[in-house]
């Protein structure tokens, strides 16, 4: 019987082992990295307030609403609105938290349980969640003010009972 030299590698069948462990996760590490969302420093926003164009929203026709950052469907956002004199946003609540500061004009504003209060420039109100509340603009000129919401945009109107 003739014999042939034969060489045992015991290490060969750890170290194929190994590559192909190690060339399977850097496969899966790449097609992760490729589907991962784009991340990195949010841009920032500057515009000046003669830039903003006020689309008509889903409210009384004398509001316009400018949505300035965030995003109204899934989370936290501000935006500018623009009323017009004697313009009457009727009772609504939110589920999200509002705050409002007002930027020009004069607004009446009232919470449920709480007396109307006639806010000028720089007057700020805070309506909790699902807390009925309302507005006008009692000013002559168009009343600008800037409001924020806490998580996403919703708005249930209410029958007036004032």
């Amino acid at each position: 019987m003739h014999k042939f030299p034969m060489s045992i590698h015991p290490h060969r069948w750890a170290r194929t082992s190994y590559l192909f462990l190690a060339c399977g996760f850097l496969s899966w590490a790449v097609t992760l990295s490729a589907q991962a969302p784009k991340s990195g420093p949010k841009p920032g926003i500057v515009r000046q307030l003669t830039e903003v164009k006020f689309p008509t929203g889903d409210g009384p026709d004398c509001l316009q609403f400018f949505l300035e950052t965030g995003d109204l469907k899934t989370g936290p956002s501000t935006a500018i609105m623009k009323a017009a004199p004697k313009c009457v946003v009727p009772p609504h609540y939110h589920t999200a938290e509002e705050q409002l500061i007002i930027v020009k004009g004069n607004v009446s504003t009232g919470m449920q349980g709480m007396q109307d209060t006639v806010l000028g420039p720089g007057g700020f109100a805070m309506m909790p969640s699902k807390q009925p509340h309302w507005f006008t603009c009692t000013a002559k000129e168009e009343c600008l003010m800037f409001v924020t919401f806490d998580r996403a945009y919703d708005i249930v109107w209410l029958k007036p009972n004032k």
